[in-house]
């Protein structure tokens, strides 16, 4: 069955939600986190609490992530443990994985309900009786079809909001399933999202994250701009810190770094894409850019922030990476002043271009390529970290897991223990003198100073 029902909301009988619990798993994206917590808003709303630990769940939420082969099979992992851990729950999956094989997770047992990208937002309206089926419905509409943007900016169990300014992409680079999982480019106001900005003032958020599937792209719905949206929010009275999620380096402009660098609460941390550091396979992947272009980005920032971290996603093993364009990338990588990668293994997705590209690595090949970056990524972290030993930094402080020290994270995004922190400074700014390295050398140890 695929169809979009309209309206479905005058259909909610509010009592059938009264004093029942729901369980949520999410996989993917920081984007799709975000939804996840909007939805358990949404939930919570109508009646519904969220399930303790151990206590069987009346609904069961999955929103799903596709990016790659993997992360199919660990999205069918997880629906059916939480059919197994809740066998009576009401079984909702969601995310890109559901729009994209919809019939695929239709039939996986135990799963009553499948909404595409579309019907997301109104999963609540789907929900119906919450009596368990013979046979999976789906509601999906083909890509061309989904418009709809679902505003979310949600804390769940994190000390930081997140908030949704956009949702889609138009760029349709070779390897990626995103724009057939989620649509064209599209967002929300500046006003609305300022308005939501102090909204989670109000609830006690100190910092926001700012997220959405290709950010700059911001103002496509609207005819606004990703700069004018940054100078709104950085007017928001109360939201201490901002981070930009990711954002691609054809769109971060000059005006967006100038802006930041000198802005109230934008931090130093920056997430950019790059891909690959070869202009031939940044062609064969229909990227936006040269690798000059994200070189000039990199040097930008660190002239006007030298401490900023800069986070860069790569792929590797894609169709047509030769050893030599591998090396080729391998080396400017090298050269840049990276704070860390986030390193993809190239998994090739059905319906995209790249499969049309003759040369395949390897996947033992593509392991080892990763590998690579990913020791030298090791590196730079830490020694991003160890320059930092010895000065004092502002941190925001999280609550910690039982039997572990409050951590929190510096401006530029130094991990930070603060053993000396006590309960009633969680969600809040402290100054921390940076010390040593912890055990796993995941963080710095840091002592609060009394100033």
């Amino acid at each position: 069955m695929l169809s979009l029902h309209a309206n479905r909301i005058d259909m909610i009988d509010a009592l059938v939600f009264q004093d029942k619990t729901a369980a949520y798993e999410t996989l993917g994206c920081k984007l799709n986190f975000s939804e996840t917590s909007a939805i358990g808003r949404m939930l919570q709303e109508a009646g519904v609490r969220t399930a303790r630990r151990g206590e069987q769940a009346d609904i069961c939420v999955i929103n799903t992530c596709s990016v790659t082969q993997m992360a199919d099979k660990k999205c069918r992992q997880a629906i059916h443990k939480l059919v197994k851990r809740h066998p009576n729950a009401f079984v909702v999956v969601t995310g890109c994985y559901a729009q994209l094989k919809p019939g695929e997770v239709a039939e996986i047992p135990g799963v009553d309900l499948v909404l595409g990208a579309e019907q997301k937002g109104e999963l609540l309206s789907y929900l119906g009786n919450l009596k368990k089926k013979d046979q999976a419905e789906f509601f999906t509409v083909p890509t061309k079809d989904i418009r709809t943007f679902s505003p979310s900016c949600s804390r769940g169990d994190r000390t930081r909001f997140w908030l949704k300014v956009q949702d889609g992409c138009n760029y349709y680079c070779t390897y990626c399933t995103i724009p057939m999982a989620r649509g064209r480019s599209r967002n929300g106001s500046i006003a609305s999202l300022v308005e939501q900005a102090r909204q989670a003032a109000a609830e006690g958020g100190k910092e926001i994250v700012i997220t959405g599937v290709n950010i700059g792209d911001f103002g496509r719905t609207t005819g606004e701009s990703f700069l004018d949206l940054i100078k709104a929010l950085d007017e928001v009275e109360g939201i201490e810190r901002y981070r930009i999620s990711s954002i691609e380096p054809d769109l971060l402009t000059d005006e967006i770094i100038e802006y930041c660098s000198h802005s109230r609460a934008f931090m130093p941390h920056f997430h950019i894409p790059l891909q690959s550091g070869s202009d031939e396979i940044l062609k064969l992947m229909h990227r936006h850019y040269e690798r000059q272009l994200f070189a000039d980005k990199i040097y930008k920032i660190k002239e006007l922030m030298p401490d900023a971290f800069i986070g860069v996603d790569v792929m590797v093993g894609t169709r047509g990476e030769t050893p030599e364009y591998f090396q080729d990338s391998y080396d400017f990588i090298r050269s840049l002043d990276l704070t860390q990668l986030h390193v993809f293994t190239y998994s090739e997705r059905p319906g995209t271009k790249a499969l049309n590209i003759d040369y395949v690595v390897s996947a033992q090949e593509r392991h080892r390529r990763s590998q690579l970056l990913l020791d030298w990524s090791e590196e730079q972290t830490k020694a991003f970290y160890a320059r930092h030993i010895g000065c004092i930094k502002t941190v925001l402080l999280e609550k910690p897991k039982p039997g572990m020290p409050f951590h929190g994270f510096t401006d530029n995004y130094i991990r930070v223990e603060v053993a000396d922190a006590c309960a009633h400074q969680d969600n809040t700014l402290v100054r921390v003198l940076l010390g040593e390295f912890n055990e796993d050398k995941s963080a710095l140890k840091g002592t609060i100073v009394n100033e």
